[in-house]
Order: C-alpha cells, then sequence, then structure tokens
C-alpha cells in the first residue's frame, strides 16, 4: 500500500506546475506559470505582508509565484505600488483566484480514491 506521505507529494507536491493565459480582445497577452502554495510559503508572504488585509496577501501572492515559461518571476517586489495603482482590479483578482484555485477540487477528490484503494 502506497503511504499518504507519497500520494500527496505525487498529487500536490512543488513539481506541480500550472499555467493561465491572460487574455484581452481572443489574444494572448501573455501566460503565467506557478507552483503549488506550500504553508512555509503562505507563512513567508504574511510575513511580509504588512497588515491582515487579504488584498495584500493574495497581491504579494501572486507577485512571488508568478513566473514564466522559463521559471523565472514574471513580478518584482517592487511592482507592487504599480500593480495596485495601474492595473485594473478584475484582471488581478482573475490570476489571483485561479492561482488560489487551480488543481484543488478535482486533485482532492482523485487523491481521496487513490487512499481509499
Amino acid at each position: 500500500m502506497t503511504r499518504a506521505i507519497e500520494l500527496l507529494k505525487n498529487s500536490f507536491g512543488v513539481s506541480q506546475l500550472y499555467q493561465h493565459d491572460v487574455i484581452k480582445d481572443d489574444k494572448i497577452i501573455f501566460s503565467i506559470y506557478w507552483h503549488p502554495l506550500t504553508l512555509a510559503e503562505r507563512e513567508s508572504i504574511i510575513k511580509k505582508t504588512p497588515s491582515e488585509d487579504t488584498n495584500d496577501f493574495v497581491l504579494q501572492l501572486m507577485i512571488e509565484k508568478a513566473l514564466d515559461k522559463d521559471g523565472n518571476r514574471l513580478f518584482q517586489d517592487g511592482d507592487k505600488a504599480s500593480l495596485r495603482r495601474e492595473v485594473a482590479s478584475s484582471i488581478l483578482e482573475e490570476i489571483q483566484l485561479v492561482m488560489m484555485q487551480t488543481g484543488a477540487d478535482k486533485e482532492v477528490k482523485q487523491a481521496k480514491a487513490e487512499l481509499k484503494s
């Protein structure tokens, strides 16, 4: 029988890579890639977020986790103020929501089924 830790690492480990295309007028502007958020990363982002504002947390999460296809960060810490002031909140929220929710439903059900077998 496979150990639960192995099932979790294989199904939800940091080697998983997700992608989201940012689209405008039916054209892909750019693609964002990211690995799943770990508890250690969440704790680090919380420490970097000066307030308990959820918007600050998810913006910092996007800044730290968003990668290009080569694995390089798309945003730098200094981009935070510009993103807050100069980009429509709807597009930021779309990216953040996809990053927070990707893989959760389907993969959790799949892993639970594998644990039962």
